[in-house]
């Protein structure tokens, strides 16, 4: 009588692994669809302005520039801040933002409030990115400039840290930074050389400003010091490299109707607008320890607190009033230190003013707050953040052409109307994040 078949260890581990190969198999489209639904959000429309620009010759970039609100950690997502957010926890969160990131296909991704980044790197590793990451000292989270391998090569990188730039030749430490507040913001630079070019490329500087309302005056500093150092970094390169244009984009957190937004458009302050910088003319405890401090009031060097009428989000607690020894600038020293560096242009406020019908879409930040016709800012996105306790626009792609290389603007990504928002962001299949992303093919004749 035969004996009956025993199947040997190697039997055995063979014939698990083709039964594990087959349960793969079977569930790997449930995995992807799970995957696929985690990730999902609203899709966005692309809009046509110069799409003969795109075939000239020249260079085109697509770059695209979002606060992600903090990737994966809950250091700045709280239930108290989103109360109507549906996506809170890092799980929920994580897909879209990845999707976001990726969706729009862009060269270049300058990226805000960005943390966990063991997490992001591979993503972008994949995707066909390199980049470049830098913090404020001691923060928890930073900004990124990352670039399409294929594409792009970085020649040069510098961190701007406002903290410590002066704005004055004259006086002690104090005197020459005019610093009203110490608030680890960070601006980060590259050079970026085109590959399979004449060494063409771009500048990019990506940065997150002071996020305090009342604080107008140390925004329009740093936004000062972030223009003169692009251009001076610019400046110190090649020959070549100084007629390379310059992307400025990320979280101003100022909105178009803002002192720091006029001075970068090269226009004159209104009256308005110069009651904000003067209310803002203060020093806080973070440069003069001798300021008495309330020990109630949160801490105020991080974004975040409910907004209520006398919330230190919305006021000035533990500051005094600025002395001239102080050194900070006055609205004709403000003006004339972005008069030396140049105006820039706003994508969104160019490229939409083009599209008919627009002012009346309701997707203009000019259809729910009046602009003087002759002044720039109507044209921006309705809204680049959305939640529960504020809505605002804080977020631009900002061009600093180089001589004789004018920008055209090609293509936008077309913001969403706030119906889109539901009761606020962070929210399940629209937006991984508190702010809406946006993003621009851009063209310049050749060098």
């Amino acid at each position: 009588m035969a004996r009956a078949y025993q199947p040997t260890p190697e039997d055995l581990a063979k014939a698990e692994a083709r039964r594990l190969k087959r349960e793969q198999a079977k569930n790997k489209p449930v995995q992807a669809k799970a995957e696929d639904e985690r990730g999902r959000i609203l899709p966005r429309e692309w809009v046509e302005l110069a799409p003969q620009s795109a075939s000239a010759a020249g260079q085109n970039v697509r770059v695209m520039t979002w606060n992600v609100g903090t990737l994966l950690a809950q250091t700045l997502v709280r239930r108290e801040l989103f109360p109507t957010s549906d996506c809170l926890k890092a799980s929920q969160r994580e897909h879209m933002l990845y999707r976001e990131i990726t969706s729009h296909n862009a060269d270049i991704c300058c990226l805000q409030e960005v943390d966990r980044t063991e997490k992001l790197f591979p993503e972008l590793e994949e995707a066909g990115y390199a980049w470049v990451y830098a913090a404020g000292p001691r923060k928890k989270h930073g900004c990124l400039i990352a670039f399409r391998r294929d594409v792009y090569e970085c020649v040069c990188q510098r961190v701007v840290t406002y903290d410590d730039e002066e704005v004055r030749q004259d006086g002690g430490q104090q005197t020459r930074r005019g610093s009203s507040f110490r608030t680890k913001n960070i601006g980060s630079l590259v050079a970026l050389r085109r590959l399979g070019t004449d060494d063409d490329g771009v500048i990019v500087a990506t940065t997150h400003l002071f996020w305090h309302p009342a604080y107008a005056y140390e925004r329009a500093r740093q936004a000062a010091i972030l223009l003169r150092e692009v251009v001076e970094f610019r400046n110190e390169g090649s020959e070549l490299q100084r007629h390379w244009p310059a992307i400025i984009a990320g979280d101003f957190n100022f909105g178009p109707d803002d002192p720091a937004y006029a001075l970068l458009m090269g226009e004159p302050l209104l009256p308005e607008q110069k009651k904000r910088l003067e209310a803002s003319y203060v020093v806080h405890a973070t440069i003069d320890p001798t300021v008495a401090v309330d020990g109630a009031a949160p801490a105020e060097e991080e974004e975040g607190a409910e907004a209520g009428e006398n919330d230190p989000d919305r006021i000035i607690v533990n500051a005094r009033p600025a002395q001239p020894s102080d050194g900070l600038l006055s609205d004709a020293e403000l003006q004339e230190l972005f008069r030396r560096s140049g105006s820039v242009t706003s994508a969104y406020e160019v490229g939409q003013r083009q599209l008919p019908g627009i002012a009346e879409s309701g997707l203009t930040f000019g259809s729910r707050v009046s602009v003087p016709k002759v002044r720039r800012g109507a044209f921006e996105p309705v809204y680049t953040s959305f939640t529960h306790y504020w809505q605002a626009v804080l977020d631009y792609i900002f061009v600093l052409d180089a001589p004789g290389r004018d920008v055209s603007i090609v293509r936008l990504a077309q913001p969403h109307s706030k119906e889109a928002f539901g009761e606020g962001l962070p929210r399940k299949g629209v937006c991984g994040s508190d702010h809406i992303s946006l993003a621009a093919d851009l063209h310049w004749p050749p060098l």
